[in-house]
């Protein structure tokens, strides 16, 4: 299992929500079925993390019964939260890009600087 890096929790809360509406546990089990277990979001992240997002007007919440009859708080992408979406998206690609210039590298030596 990855540890989910600082920074990332909110893009991957914003990704899980462009599906649809969604309940916290149902954020949570996203997150871990699509990476085959690799990220696991714990629950003293995610749902300060969610306070926080509302808090920002990136998502919206409003409680509903589950498909189990439980009652749970259910988020779903407000239109600023699809536009943090959108700019993360973009953000993200450009540095998973560059990372992977440096690690497939193989004919620039970095030159030593002399500060």
């Amino acid at each position: 299992m990855l540890d989910v890096l600082q920074g990332t929790l909110e893009f991957l809360i914003l990704r899980t929500l462009a599906w649809g509406p969604q309940h916290g546990f149902g954020i949570a089990k996203w997150v871990r079925t699509v990476t085959d277990g690799r990220l696991q979001i714990e629950d003293g992240a995610l749902y300060p993390a969610l306070h926080r997002m509302a808090l920002k007007k990136l998502v919206a919440a409003e409680w509903d019964v589950t498909e189990s009859g439980r009652r749970a708080r259910y988020y779903e992408l407000t239109a600023l939260g699809r536009e943090a979406l959108s700019a993360q998206t973009t953000a993200w690609n450009d540095y998973v890009g560059a990372v992977q210039q440096i690690i497939t590298a193989s004919s620039r030596k970095p030159t030593r600087s002399r500060a």
